[in-house]
């Protein structure tokens, strides 16, 4: 018996490590069948009704960025009148509500909690009736101030030293009095899609020393609708800044908690862009991180404030009484983080959705393009299919 066991053990290492590859194989294969279908495919697939709504963990980081100077006549002229609705006081009652868990959502599952010397991180999901699956972080930053982590995420141009994922960044429209900006960002893909573009409106409010900022997709029919990149429309990525207790014990407020609420639709089925999220999140994370001391260095070595972030000096001072009673007020509505175009008629999709079709036509494309010393064809083809029962047992 102890020398079956001993077998095992010896045999176990080897197959692990062909079954990971194998897995990891037939889920590229699943994104690039997908992205690389022949017509006769796309045809077949709309006869299956395959829903395509996504959702995904932005990095809260894009990369490559120019912020424009707008002058005070061109901003105001639009944001002080009925455009700076964008992003107003229902945004806000949204997100105290997020804060407080008292949206009415679901209930979050846990996802992640790790931690480094200076940064701990946990995340959980949900998945509401409809639309695209939410997700909440909490992070606290050692030896860091709301104010500096504030600026950092509004600060555009400093984005492009440390992201590697935004190929350009503009501002469209901006209000001098309450510090509303719209933003348009162009963020980079793999190489198998196509980029993404994204209109975003975006304010930050001020409640003692947090920091509520709010940042979201809206609609702006003067920035014309082009092939590539694809418009994001479904996009909503808010924070909650604040200082707390430095976990070193010493009683000192010299941490900064994030709560980070995030959803958006990128075009990818639901269920592949969870796992992405899966695999990419700590990743992403560390990468804010190692951004975020950057910009501390930069910006104690007295580098001047950008305009962008200079903009989040500019905000909304609302008291607390305030703040609760918009939380009380009735008539909460999930429009008011998306832009009009919604997803509220559609149904959820699921990983039982995604067809035989889809799995064996990604596994047939990594097949042609994979190196065949790695994996043969007739193992991934053969994978495909053991995968498609699964889904159909799902």
């Amino acid at each position: 018996m102890m020398g079956v066991i001993e077998d095992i053990c010896k045999v176990l290492p080897d197959v692990i490590g062909m079954i990971v590859p194998i897995w990891v194989a037939v889920v590229f294969g699943v994104l690039v069948g997908w992205l690389w279908r022949p017509k006769w495919a796309r045809s077949a697939i709309k006869n299956l009704a395959i829903p395509t709504k996504s959702s995904f963990v932005a990095s809260s980081e894009p990369s490559t960025i120019v912020c424009s100077e707008i002058s005070d006549t061109s901003s105001s002229s639009k944001l002080d009148g009925e455009m700076k609705d964008f992003v107003g006081e229902e945004d806000l009652k949204h997100i105290s509500k997020l804060v407080n868990e008292t949206d009415g959502g679901p209930a979050w599952i846990g996802m992640m909690d790790k931690s480094t010397s200076n940064m701990s991180y946990q995340a959980w999901r949900r998945d509401p009736e409809t639309g695209p699956p939410q997700y909440r972080s909490r992070t606290v930053y050692e030896d860091m101030s709301p104010e500096m982590m504030r600026d950092f995420f509004w600060d555009d141009e400093f984005r492009l030293k440390w992201d590697d994922m935004l190929l350009e960044a503009e501002t469209i429209e901006e209000c001098p009095n309450d510090g509303t900006m719209v933003v348009k960002w162009v963020r980079k893909f793999p190489f198998f899609c196509s980029d993404r573009e994204y209109i975003i409106g975006r304010r930050i409010w001020e409640s003692g020393k947090a920091y509520y900022c709010v940042t979201k997709g809206v609609q702006y029919p003067s920035v014309p609708r082009r092939t590539k990149p694809r418009r994001v429309d479904l996009y909503y990525s808010s924070w909650l800044i604040r200082a707390v207790e430095s976990r070193n014990g010493d009683g000192q407020m010299s941490a900064c908690e994030v709560l980070l609420f995030h959803h958006e639709d990128m075009g990818i089925p639901w269920e592949i862009a969870k796992l992405g999220v899966r695999q990419g999140m700590w990743g992403a994370v560390k990468k804010v991180d190692r951004g975020l001391r950057r910009y501390q260095k930069h910006m104690a070595s007295g580098a001047p404030l950008s305009h962008c972030a200079y903009m989040a000096h500019i905000n909304s001072k609302i008291c607390t009484d305030r703040l609760k009673q918009l939380e009380n007020t009735s008539n909460d509505s999930q429009e008011i983080v998306t832009c009009e175009q919604t997803v509220n008629d559609e149904k959820k999709p699921s990983g039982k959705n995604i067809p035989k079709l889809l799995v064996v036509g990604g596994a047939i494309a990594l097949a042609c393009t994979i190196d065949r010393g790695l994996l043969s064809k007739a193992v991934i083809l053969g994978v495909a299919r053991r995968f498609a029962k699964v889904g159909r047992r799902l």
